[in-house]
């Protein structure tokens, strides 16, 4: 019964979730591996313009399931270019969002492992490889990140950035 409870519970959420509309975190419509990425509950910023940055913060991605550094602050209205670089052996992504899509969306890559991102508010990446998100937080709170690879996300491999 558990069992059954569990999946009802997930199916109708996902449902839920799907159903709430075609925008996107990053407020451009689009889809990734033909599975649109789900609503932001939350306002976690804009794509950002390169000719804008004003920061660089690079980010590493592990093989122990972390990013370092796993906390980052910035300030409300500013474009950083986070710099992400994947030094271990298996794929990792840097997804930001708020807490709740992130958790959400993990679901869902669970169902679909083979789902990439390619969202201007994602970066994924092979063993070795490097990428960049440039993104503008227009305004002051905390935007989570993470690695919504099958069983990354639940081991830790998260972060957020507190935007003052």
């Amino acid at each position: 019964m558990k069992g059954t409870l569990h999946r009802i519970t997930l199916a109708a959420a996902l449902a839920a979730l799907l159903g709430a509309g075609s925008a996107f975190a990053a407020g451009a419509h689009g889809e990734h591996a033909g599975h649109a990425m789900p609503m932001a509950s939350a306002p976690i910023g804009v794509p950002g313009d390169a000719a804008r940055v004003t920061r660089t913060i690079d980010i590493d991605m592990t093989d122990a399931m972390r990013f370092t550094p796993a906390q980052v602050q910035v300030k409300a209205g500013e474009t950083v270019r986070f710099n992400v670089r994947n030094s271990g052996k298996i794929r990792h992504e840097m997804v930001l969002g708020s807490e709740a899509d992130l958790q959400a969306h993990y679901a869902m890559m669970m169902q679909d492992p083979g789902m990439r991102h390619e969202e201007a508010n994602a970066v994924s990446l092979d063993a070795g490889k490097s990428g960049q998100i440039v993104w503008k937080f227009d305004r002051a709170g905390s935007v989570s990140f993470g690695c919504l690879e099958p069983g990354h996300y639940a081991a830790g491999m998260k972060g957020a950035v507190s935007v003052q």
